[in-house]
This record gives C-alpha cells, sequence and structure tokens, in this order.
C-alpha cells in the first residue's frame, strides 16, 4: 500500500502543479482564442510553428537533460546547512548556460541561412529578440532546478504565473493598440517579458532571502578544489542524449509541417495543438511531474526491496488508473463536439475546414499521451544506466519510424496525418515502457495491466456512442444554436450519469 505520507507529498505536488498549469496556459489559451481572430493564418502560422520551433529547441535541448537527472539523483539540497551538496548542484546546472548560448547561436544562424533573412528583416529582428529572452530564461534555470528541489512550489507558482500574465498582457496590448509593430515582433517582445520576470522572480528570492551563501550559489571563485558530483554529471550527459531523440519525437512533426506544408496548415496544427496541450499541460504534465517525483523517491529510498516494488506497484497502478480515467472522459466527448466547439469559439472559416477532424483525431490521441507520460515517467525514475542507454536506442529507433510516417502522412493527410503519425509513435513507445514495467515486476503481484483499467470505462463507451448519434441527427449546421443546445443537453446529462456511475 501507499503510505499516507506518499500520497500527501503526490497530492500536494500535484495540485500546486495543476494550479500553475492552469494559470499558465488558461490565461494564454484565452489570450489565443482572441488573437486569432485579430491576425491573418500567416502570422499565426509563424507563431504557433516556427517561433514554437525555435525557442523549443534552444531550450529543451539545453535544460531537459539537466532538469530529468537532477530530480531523479539524490542530492539532499533541501538540506540548508549542506552547503556542500547544494554547490555541488549548481556548478552542474550551471553548464546549462554556455550550451544553451551554443544552441541559440547555431539556431539563429540556421534560420537566417534557411529563411534568407537580413539583419533588416523584421523576422530576423524577430528571432534575435527571442533568442535573447532564451538566454534570460536559462540564466534563470539553475535557481529553478534548485528551487523544484527544494520544494518550493509555492515560489513557482507565483513566478511563472506573473511571467504568464506580463507575457499575454504585452501581446494583448500591442495587438489593441494597433502600432503598425511587425506581428511577428510582438510575439518576440512578449516573449522577452515572459523571460525577464522568471529571471528577476527567481533570483529575487533567492538574493533577497539569502537561503544560501552567495559562494554556494555560484561555486566558481579561485581556489574552490570541490569536485563535480560524478553520478550525477553522468546522468546529465545520458539525459541530455536522449533529450535530443525525445525533441525529434516531440516536435518532429512541426518541423516537416513548416518545410513541406502551407501557412494555412501549419495554422491549423498550431491551433489544434494549443487546443490539445489545454488538457495535456493542464492534467498529464503536473501529473507525469508529480509521479515522476513519487516514483523517484520510492525508487531511491532505503525501504527493503520487497516493500520498495510493492510501494512503486501500488503508486503506479493508481497513477494509471487516473490518468486513463481522464483520457477517457476526453475521448468520450471531445470527438463529438469538435465542431461545435470552433463554431463556437471561431468563424465559419475554422469551423467549416479541416480544423474540426484534427481536434476530433487529437481527442483519440490524448489516450496514447496519458499512458505514455506515466509509463515513461516510471521508466525514467527507476531504470539503471544500462537500461536508459537501451531506452535511448529504442528513442533512436522510434524517432527514425515517426520521421518516416511524418513524411508520408504529411503529404497525403495534412494535419490530420500528422496527429495520426504521432499516435502511431506513442503506441511504440508506450509498448516498450510496458514491456520494461512487466520486467521490472516481474515474479511480483504488486502491479497488473488489467487493474489499471479504470472503473465505469463502460458508461464512457455508452456516453461516446450516444453523443455521437446525437451529432449526426440532431445537430444541423445551418441552424447551428438551437440544434446545438439539443445536442450540448444531451452531452451533458451523458457526463452527469457517468460522474455519477465512477
Amino acid at each position: 500500500m501507499v503510505r499516507d505520507a506518499d500520497r500527501t507529498n503526490f497530492s500536494r505536488t500535484f495540485k500546486y502543479l495543476m494550479a500553475m498549469q492552469f494559470l499558465a496556459r488558461g490565461i494564454p489559451f484565452v489570450v489565443n482564442t482572441w488573437m486569432v481572430r485579430h491576425i491573418t493564418v500567416e502570422d499565426y502560422a509563424l507563431y504557433a510553428i516556427r517561433f514554437h520551433l525555435f525557442i523549443t529547441v534552444i531550450l529543451f535541448l539545453s535544460r531537459e537533460g539537466y532538469r530529468q537527472a537532477c530530480m531523479r539523483v539524490d542530492i539532499r539540497c533541501y538540506d540548508a546547512l549542506n552547503g556542500d551538496d547544494v554547490a555541488k548542484l549548481m556548478k552542474i546546472t550551471w553548464w546549462i548556460l554556455p550550451r544553451g548560448i551554443t544552441f541559440t547561436l547555431f539556431a539563429c544562424m540556421y534560420i537566417f541561412w534557411s529563411e534568407g533573412l537580413s539583419f533588416s528583416h523584421p523576422n530576423a529582428k524577430a528571432y534575435l529578440i527571442i533568442g535573447f529572452s532564451c538566454i534570460l530564461e536559462l540564466l534563470a534555470e539553475p535557481l529553478y532546478i534548485l528551487s523544484q528541489n527544494l520544494h518550493l512550489l509555492e515560489l513557482r507558482l507565483i513566478v511563472e504565473t506573473a511571467a504568464t500574465i506580463l507575457r499575454c498582457l504585452t501581446t494583448y496590448i500591442l495587438i489593441v493598440k494597433e502600432t503598425g509593430m511587425e506581428k511577428g515582433l510582438v510575439f518576440a517582445f512578449s516573449q522577452v517579458a515572459y523571460g525577464v520576470c522568471l529571471f528577476f522572480g527567481y533570483w529575487s528570492y533567492f538574493l533577497l532571502f539569502r537561503v544560501f551563501k552567495i559562494s554556494t550559489l555560484f561555486p566558481f571563485r579561485v581556489g574552490n578544489q570541490m569536485d563535480d558530483d560524478g553520478q550525477l554529471s553522468s546522468m546529465c550527459d545520458l539525459f541530455n542524449y536522449q533529450s535530443i531523440w525525445k525533441f525529434f519525437l516531440q516536435e518532429g512533426e512541426k518541423i516537416f509541417l513548416m518545410f513541406f506544408d502551407t501557412p494555412y496548415n501549419q495554422a491549423v496544427y498550431g491551433l489544434i495543438d494549443k487546443f490539445g496541450s489545454l488538457v495535456v499541460r493542464l492534467v498529464f504534465l503536473p501529473f507525469e511531474e508529480s509521479s515522476y517525483t513519487t516514483f523517484a523517491r520510492c525508487a531511491s529510498g532505503q525501504d527493503p526491496e520487497g516493500i520498495r516494488i510493492r510501494k512503486l506497484g501500488s503508486c503506479l497502478t493508481e497513477a494509471l488508473k487516473l490518468i486513463l480515467l481522464i483520457g477517457l472522459v476526453v475521448v468520450a466527448f471531445g470527438p463529438n463536439y469538435s465542431y461545435s466547439l470552433f463554431r463556437l469559439l471561431y468563424n465559419r472559416e475554422w469551423s467549416d475546414g479541416e480544423a474540426p477532424a484534427a481536434l476530433q483525431c487529437y481527442c483519440l490521441y490524448v489516450v496514447a499521451l496519458a499512458m505514455n507520460g506515466t509509463s515513461e515517467a516510471f521508466l525514467r525514475s527507476v531504470a539503471t544506466k544500462e537500461q536508459l542507454e537501451q531506452s535511448n536506442k529504442s528513442l533512436v529507433v522510434f524517432s527514425c519510424i515517426h520521421l518516416v510516417l511524418n513524411v508520408f502522412l504529411v503529404q497525403s493527410a495534412g494535419a490530420v496525418g500528422l496527429i495520426v503519425a504521432n499516435s502511431l509513435n506513442m503506441i511504440l513507445r508506450i509498448g516498450y515502457s510496458l514491456i520494461f514495467i512487466k520486467n521490472y515486476f516481474q515474479g511480483s503481484a504488486s502491479f497488473s495491466l488489467c487493474s489499471c483499467l479504470p472503473s465505469g470505462w463502460r458508461v464512457l463507451l455508452f456516453s461516446f456512442v450516444t453523443t455521437l448519434i446525437s451529432e449526426r441527427i440532431f445537430l444541423d449546421r445551418e441552424n447551428f444554436l438551437p440544434t446545438f443546445l439539443i445536442h450540448f443537453s444531451i452531452g451533458l446529462t451523458c457526463f452527469c450519469i457517468s460522474s455519477f456511475v465512477m
């Protein structure tokens, strides 16, 4: 059984992360919905695909490996009196900055070369400004990692919320004022506002409250003979290598969209990705981070092996059961209300195009995302170094398969094809993780995949069929609002019944 302390820690972490993601994703989603009505399709494609990829390639490849490794290795930096452990952690994390500067320079040079930009072009200036904002974020990254190890969830909630609000306000004001500024520069300055707020937020806390000495935060003074933590450094290298392949697995479809598809399809996929990521970021990401922390602590604890395996099995069962329940709810009600959602939020240019069909596919893709996030979190938190290296090799194979699928499906089915390619890739990754989990619990009755299926899944299947029939029979696109109210009332009834049964 899971101890009460484990449940309390998981619940507390999950609630704070949920609040962070709600504010960090909910507010931008409202601004994004408003923005789509006020900018062109080309500008939205620039914002949702090109700028997103530029930021992701710098930040993800620079810091993701360090984040994963520093949360996995048991360095007791939460003991404020143990300055040596904190200094070792900081000495490792400061390598993020030169790594990030290198990626920023290469990314800028590649963009300038591939798009043939001159320094006078507005988009060229926008890329340089965004690069500067990424450097600001990376300057705050060592303190972000330290705050995570110290469990300063309140600090992260305040700083990230303030940064998100400032970015959204900057975007809104610069567009509403109609200053004549190019939209690319508007997006760039809003990203700088976000980076500045993160930088000052984290640094102000640690410098003003003096949680640690300056020499501990900057362990590079002359005469400091302290060595790096060898185990942590090795884990960072391993996870940094893994992050390269994870980047292509997560963002490969956007790369192909950027090079092989039209701005309209780029905008459609960008909009669907914003919709889909609202659920993914609001629920799945906080749950994955909380699960990863819980699994890592259970695995690195001092309990006997039998007790530790039982705890891990119980934690994994409950995590998969809850995350699958959320995914099935999205599948039950999302696809049959995709058109209605676009019709209510946007104009018929979006609702009568490819976007509703893409969102329907994305709703089905959500179940794979839910399963993969938690299963991979378990693998990364308990696997040995050799098993992680083997996992990295599998990611190479999956990346190649994913890229081939993207090449064929992006040209034949556009945004829908990309979501299908992502789903197939996610199924392969889930299969690999489940094989690892089966081998890990081999000979133990602590975990069974059948026990992870949430109760009430049959009523969710019934709700899916009912809302599907309702959309086909009652919803009339030419007489939308009255027929939508009938369709919505049927869905609401099914949701209430499902909630009661579950």
